[in-house]
C-alpha cells in the first residue's frame, strides 16, 4: 500500500521515517498560517495515538467528560487499523497542511 501526496509518495517501509518526520515538523516547524479545527485536531490524535500505542483499551470515559471522551472516540474510531497505515495517514495529512501553508503565501 503506498499513500501519495504530491510532494512525496510514501510506501510502508517509509512508514516510520514518514511519521517521525511529520510529529518533529508538528514540534518544530513553523506556527501554521490557518489554526486547525478541532475535528482536525483530534483526527491527528487519533491517529497520533493508534500509530505509537495501536488499538484504544482504555475504558471508555464518561460523558460529562467531555475532552476525554472526544479524545477517546478520536481514538477508537482507528480501531483496526494497523500501526503502519496510522503513520503514514497522519505523515498524510500534515504533508496536505503544508502544502496548503505554502499555497497561501
Amino acid at each position: 500500500m503506498s499513500i501519495t501526496s504530491s510532494i512525496v509518495t510514501f510506501t510502508m517501509s517509509d512508514a516510520d521515517t514518514a511519521f517521525k518526520a511529520a510529529v518533529e515538523y508538528v514540534k518544530t516547524g513553523p506556527k501554521p498560517k490557518k489554526e486547525a479545527t478541532n475535528e482536525e485536531k483530534l483526527e491527528l490524535y487519533g491517529l497520533y495515538k493508534q500509530a505509537t500505542e495501536g488499538d484504544n483499551t482504555a475504558s471508555q470515559p464518561w460523558k460529562v467528560q467531555f475532552e476525554k471522551r472526544a479524545k477517546w472516540d478520536a481514538w477508537t474510531k482507528n480501531k483496526g487499523m494497523s500501526q503502519d497505515d496510522a503513520k503514514l495517514a497522519y505523515a498524510k495529512i500534515i504533508e496536505a497542511n503544508k502544502l496548503r501553508d505554502a499555497a497561501a503565501e
